[in-house]
């Protein structure tokens, strides 16, 4: 028997409140997530710092958590406050090594931080849409020392094969953004392959803001120091020596100060709800929605920009004419999506339902006959 999705639906008041469908942008969090917050601010409030020891411990619960949502060992996690930082923090370490491969769809935050140390970035194109593994095979793409790319991309939800992707890194390094996948698809980043991994909490984790992590392999943090560390990225920070120090070997080296406990307990929180459904269940889920979003925009007349079979995702791009009239028009029926340049996004996660999706295409239906 599988997860009874609308009793999920009731942990989230945001779902109940509005047809929700912009998870892409940043998802409405669950009770939970809310009941975990407002427990460490009481427990502040009322006892300052008494309780350090257990949110440390509470900590490392959330790393054990993020590392066994992606495959990963837990001394490889080093929780960020978004994909920014993780991305740079991933830079960081492998700027030095020369070229990086791409691709032209790419979130800012994916290219960016090579960009600005100088480091040579080759774009690779998408056709119709879609991103060809082909592209990136040592034999055919530029030559680059670190493959870089999203799981899924957030322009058009363009969902890539990451184990396929592995299997032709050759001597590159492969690095993966994940804050448009990881809460809503599976992701073992050893059978992937993948060196270094970056996500942010708020998308389809439903952790709110402020908390993300990064995971870098023991093979990397082994290789490559860090650039940037503070107090409490070495050994024994309370010895307070500040004229040698030894690091930590984990990726908690990056941690440097005292943690943002408040947003670490919010991913842990959301964490612990989402394994608790089950990621396979949550993909499936996700996936039909989507296909059931799909076929009926194809039904009602409107041009699907997205991709479907193996490459769908949880994103539907949907063509229009004026995406912010679109968008703020949907807004004023308590419809809530994205602009992009060729249209709107629409985002299905599980908390959606059939409901949502038959009101988005009355409400787009509507805007058309009043503007068309």
């Amino acid at each position: 028997m599988g997860p009874a999705w609308d009793d999920l639906r009731k942990d989230f008041p945001a779902a109940e409140r509005y047809v929700y469908l912009n998870a892409a942008a940043g998802s409405p969090i669950p009770k939970p997530v809310r009941e975990a917050v407002g427990a460490f601010y009481r427990d502040l409030e009322e006892s300052g710092d008494r309780a350090w020891e257990l949110w440390l411990a509470r900590r490392e619960h959330v790393r054990v958590q993020a590392a066994r949502l992606i495959g990963a060992e837990p001394d490889e996690i080093a929780f960020v406050d978004n994909t920014s930082v993780g991305m740079n923090l991933i830079a960081e370490l492998l700027a030095d090594d020369g070229a990086v491969l791409t691709d032209e769809l790419e979130f800012p935050a994916v290219t960016l931080p090579w960009v600005h140390r100088s480091v040579p970035v080759h774009f690779v194109p998408a056709v119709e849409g879609i991103l060809h593994i082909e592209s990136f095979s040592m034999a055919d793409a530029p030559k680059a020392a670190t493959m870089v790319l999203s799981h899924v991309q957030f322009s058009n939800g363009c969902r890539q094969d990451l184990e396929a992707f592995g299997a032709i890194k050759g001597r590159r390094s492969f690095v993966v953004c994940g804050s448009q996948s990881v809460g809503a698809f599976p992701i073992d980043v050893k059978k992937s392959q993948i060196d270094a991994l970056a996500t942010a909490g708020h998308k389809w984790l439903c952790a709110g803001y402020g908390a993300g992590f990064v995971y870098v392999s023991r093979a990397l943090l082994a290789r490559r120091p860090p650039k940037s560390i503070g107090w409490m990225s070495v050994e024994n920070p309370f010895d307070f020596k500040n004229r040698e120090y030894r690091l930590v070997t984990s990726a908690g080296r990056s941690e440097m100060g005292c943690p943002a406990f408040g947003a670490i307990f919010a991913l842990g929180a959301a964490l612990d709800y989402v394994l608790g459904i089950g990621i396979p269940p949550i993909a499936q889920r996700v996936l039909e929605l989507n296909a059931y979003l799909t076929a009926s925009l194809a039904g009602a007349g409107f041009v699907v920009l997205s991709p479907g079979g193996s490459h769908r995702s949880g994103e539907t791009l949907v063509e229009a004419a004026d995406p912010a009239g679109c968008a703020r028009a949907l807004r004023r029926q308590g419809v809530l999506v994205t602009e992009k340049p060729q249209g709107i996004r629409v985002s299905t996660h599980f908390y959606n339902n059939e409901a949502d999706i038959d009101r988005c295409v009355v409400a787009l239906e509507e805007y058309n006959k009043e503007n068309y």
